[in-house]
């Protein structure tokens, strides 16, 4: 294989490695992102649940001082109906006994119904609490996985771009930016093998003057279709045998 080929092949595998690990720390980034959201959400509902505890014990606490009010309004009254003088006065006092006494009982009723809220979202707390104290482990647990895997992964990519900076440090500078210019667009595809005379780029079939021509390898050439730099895989030695 001519040696500018020969260069090229391995550039394209190289890239074509170092862009696989894109999708790859993706993955394992979205891992934690979901954890993450998990746990801020289950931040956020046990806010709420609180918020509405300190609403309810606000309402509960406005109730208690008009029941204070209420019952001093209607001590108050009982001595107004032992002075009272006409009947008059005395169905007035009676009618604001009959209204406080209305709304004593609404607001007592309202008091048991927030005491039962209250309870209910302290008890919906502690179950939040406790999913969000094992999303924190496995918050942990999963980021240390990540940050295992991304170091991983960073020290394999960082092998790799040294060993493209030393092929692209002896290869010709005009075939590399012939090669650029083809990646541009062709993205990982910009070096494919022929196989069954078919461009493996377009997969189109060549013509039998290319195909001729990528068999010698003394030249680069390129898929009159798709424009492409194609070149012949090498046989495994259990293809070699059954050829």
């Amino acid at each position: 294989m001519n040696k500018h080929l020969e260069d090229l092949v391995k550039l394209s595998k190289i890239d074509q490695t170092i862009d696989a690990f894109e999708p790859k720390i993706e993955e394992a980034r979205s891992r934690l992102n979901a954890v993450e959201e998990a746990q801020s959400a289950a931040e956020r509902e046990i806010q709420s649940l609180s918020d509405e505890i300190r609403e309810s014990e606000l309402k509960k606490a406005k109730n208690e001082l008009h029941i204070q009010e209420l019952g001093d309004k209607l001590e108050s009254n009982k001595k107004k109906s032992a002075e009272a003088k006409t009947e008059r006065e005395i169905k007035a006092l009676q009618l604001e006994e009959e209204i406080a006494r209305e709304q004593l009982d609404f607001a007592n009723e309202e008091i048991e119904r927030l005491n039962n809220l209250i309870e209910t979202r302290k008890r919906e707390i502690e179950i939040k609490e406790a999913e969000l104290a094992a999303l924190k482990e496995k918050n942990s647990i999963i980021k240390e996985e990540v940050e295992r895997e991304l170091a991983e992964i960073e020290k394999e990519r960082q092998r790799l771009f040294e060993q493209k900076q030393n092929l692209i440090a002896q290869m010709s500078q005009k075939i590399l930016a012939f090669y650029d210019k083809i990646r541009r667009w062709a993205k990982n595809t910009a070096v494919v093998p022929v196989r069954k005379q078919a461009c493996m780029g377009c997969f189109m079939k060549i013509n039998d003057k290319t195909y001729a021509e990528v068999i010698k390898s003394e030249e680069i050439t390129t898929c009159p279709r798709c424009g492409r730099i194609l070149y012949i895989e090498e046989q495994k030695e259990e293809e070699r045998a059954e050829a």
